[in-house]
């Protein structure tokens, strides 16, 4: 299938799918658990991207890797020109994926390093529904890309987009 007849397909469709190499994968819901930690975090980037040039989005936006595979992250956040096709985003500076037991091996390998070949990308967030644990893949100033870990207690970790925003460990998992 072309990049052209899955973007036709997918405006119409009541079932959402990812395009990889020409497949298309369906897409199943997320439970209760996932849905609350990634409108957890959406609502904050909301919050700090208010007024600004940065849009976010949750669940129902594509993004489009430089090689040409479509994903819908859990999270997003883009900043500065909107692409002419309104039904995805090319240049995003924060990706978030929320794993879970089926999405786990897909979102750190394939996912990982189709985010990473991004340019815009500035931080990709790896959140374990099961365990306060967060992965975070970020460019450094150099564009090296180098991974940390936040694990319990009331950490914090810097976003690279909107500008100044910043998610704990607490406020994510917040009422969980």
């Amino acid at each position: 299938m072309s990049v052209e007849e899955y973007l036709e397909l997918e405006r119409d469709s009541e079932v959402r799918h990812e395009y990889v190499n020409g497949v298309l994968y369906a897409m199943t819901g997320a439970g209760r658990r996932h849905n609350s930690i990634a409108n957890n975090i959406s609502s904050l980037l909301w919050i700090a991207a208010r007024g600004g040039p940065c849009r976010v989005y949750q669940s129902d936006m594509k993004v489009l890797t430089p090689d040409g595979p479509f994903y819908y992250p859990d999270v997003m956040v883009a900043c500065g020109d909107e692409p002419e096709d309104e039904y995805f985003e090319d240049a995003p500076c924060l990706l978030v994926e929320v794993v879970s037991p089926k999405t786990e091996s897909k979102d750190r390998l394939e996912k990982l390093a189709a985010y990473r070949k991004i340019p815009t990308l500035g931080a990709y967030l790896i959140v374990d529904q099961k365990q306060r644990r967060i992965e975070r893949h970020f460019r450094d100033e150099n564009g090296k890309w180098n991974r940390t870990e936040l694990t319990d207690g009331e950490g914090r970790l810097p976003a690279p987009c909107p500008p100044g925003a910043e998610l704990s460990l607490a406020d994510i998992y917040e009422g969980l």
